[in-house]
């Protein structure tokens, strides 16, 4: 399938939305936002199209450690390219973030090469 193109970031903070849509549009991905888990797991029931989702792992209301097993138990989301965001890279972050059901995970502040060559990772 190669490099993902409709992307779904799940973030509370809209300064990371605006940053992360912009450079992202920029290099031709089709991006779809949301403040929160719960609206995230609403698109996604509805049908949205998309290839990959970024998620925030520490919001509040519902982290992406509930978050993930929930999209994933969904229908037609088992595999689902799910990337872990987290605040800080912490020793054990990112086993935490593949236990949780994750395919991979990045640290913010996010860099955007890195992120590239995780999204080409994608199936």
């Amino acid at each position: 399938m190669g490099m993902p193109k409709r992307l779904l970031l799940v973030d509370d903070d809209a300064k990371n939305i605006f940053a992360l849509t912009a450079v992202l549009k920029a290099r031709s991905f089709q991006v779809r936002s949301c403040p929160g888990a719960r609206e995230a797991i609403a698109l996604l029931e509805a049908g949205e199209e998309v290839d990959a989702l970024l998620i925030d792992m520490m919001m509040p209301e519902m982290d992406g450690y509930e978050a993930i097993p929930l999209i994933r138990s969904l229908p037609g989301r088992a595999d689902l390219y799910i990337l872990a965001v987290t605040a800080q890279a912490m020793l054990g972050d990112r086993e935490l973030c593949l236990r949780a059901g994750a395919d991979e995970y990045i640290s913010k502040p996010i860099d955007i090469d890195r992120l590239l060559t995780l999204l080409n990772g994608a199936p």
